[in-house]
């Protein structure tokens, strides 16, 4: 096998290792992708002044995320059923960003629970919530977090209904999956994927069985989004998950300057500016596009995280030079996990690491924290 050098590589072997269900979950958007695409090509025409003759060799790539100091601008945000890309996916790529020393975003929809990721790795990491109808079981779940000493709540606000991905519903996504024909004649082509999940820890969702009356049997995300996820959310909502929650909250999902300023003036520690990897409102601005203009309407009221996109360490450095902090990756890390478990996602931390580290020395930038607007091109 040749040398896996991108994250183009990792998602080719993930491909090629994960059941097609699993694999295409984690990488299509909703609808007609438009803005899946966009989150891309947009990405790609942001353009970097190139620099020579600067002295580059003193570079420093590390920076803080929500005051907790990073050896790279870079997180792994929340990405639901990792458990199923690899045998506790979530596990996996906790442990690896733990070692990075990075944050790891576990999902509410995860396979692995809360309580078997803090077991299992015994270090603090960020929990995502979605509010559901029952306010009793998102405070338990609040509070679930807390004991596991998560170090902050990332809110996602971008999904009172979810956005219909097609492949999903033509592939019969389902965890754990039915045994149809074609779900056997998957596993029989994937037979290292199916005898390893075998051993796996769970295989549901870990967070709702045995928590949620009614819902024990769970097995799609569209069927407990449809009954559960609340419509009616509102910034009231915002206000009583800060107060139950008590720590540094991140609220996920802001594509809007008003949402911005709402977002800052809620008391949040970060926003991610996020179109949830284009798999919600398909025409959706791309996130890049908007960057600039929340950065420019917010200025240092509130720390910006950037999410939509990332495959590169260019693509770190447009991100930063357009007014981020930090970025989080989702499908970068995920078909690092489904290529080889921890293994894959500690590759596709070093892959960006090394890219984000050449681009800019060859940028002239010193520094992660001191890059702006003037290392874009004109």
């Amino acid at each position: 096998m040749p040398p896996i050098t991108s994250i183009a590589d990792l998602r080719a072997l993930a491909r090629r290792k994960v059941p097609r269900a699993f694999f295409d979950y984690a990488d299509a958007g909703s609808y007609n992708e438009e803005t899946l695409r966009a989150n891309r090509d947009d990405l790609m025409k942001v353009k970097l002044r190139q620099r020579v003759l600067v002295d580059m060799s003193k570079r420093d790539l590390a920076t803080t995320i929500v005051g907790k100091p990073v050896p790279l601008p870079l997180g792994l945000g929340p990405v639901a059923l990792s458990g199923m890309m690899h045998r506790d996916g979530e596990i996996l790529a906790c442990r690896a960003a733990v070692k990075a020393g990075l944050p790891y975003t576990l999902s509410t929809m995860s396979i692995c629970s809360i309580e078997d990721v803090a077991e299992a790795v015994g270090q603090p990491f960020w929990f995502q919530l979605y509010v559901m109808k029952d306010r009793g079981f998102v405070r338990s779940l609040i509070e679930r977090a807390k004991a596991a000493k998560c170090s902050a709540l990332v809110l996602t606000v971008d999904l009172q209904v979810l956005g219909q991905r097609h492949v999903d519903v033509k592939n019969g996504l389902s965890v754990p999956p039915v045994i149809r024909p074609h779900t056997l004649l998957e596993m029989i082509g994937k037979p290292f994927w199916s005898l390893s999940m075998l051993g796996s820890k769970r295989k549901t969702f870990g967070n709702l069985a045995g928590h949620v009356k009614g819902m024990e049997g769970v097995r799609s995300l569209a069927h407990w989004t449809a009954t559960q996820f609340d419509q009616a959310l509102s910034w009231k909502d915002v206000e009583w998950v800060k107060s139950v929650w008590g720590g540094p909250l991140i609220i996920k999902g802001i594509l809007d300057v008003e949402d911005a300023k709402l977002a800052a003036k809620s008391g949040a520690a970060a926003i991610v500016v996020s179109n949830h990897g284009g798999r919600q409102l398909d025409g959706a601005p791309s996130s890049i596009s908007v960057l600039p203009k929340i950065a420019d309407a917010l200025g240092s009221e509130v720390e910006l995280l950037f999410d939509g996109g990332i495959r590169t360490g260019s693509d770190i450095v447009r991100a930063l030079a357009s007014g981020a902090r930090a970025c989080l990756i989702g499908r970068a890390y995920a078909y690092g996990l489904g290529a080889g478990g921890e293994a894959g996602v500690a590759k596709a931390i070093e892959i960006l690491g090394k890219e984000l580290d050449v681009t800019m020395a060859l940028a002239g930038l010193e520094s992660v924290r001191k890059i702006g607007r003037a290392a874009l091109a004109d």
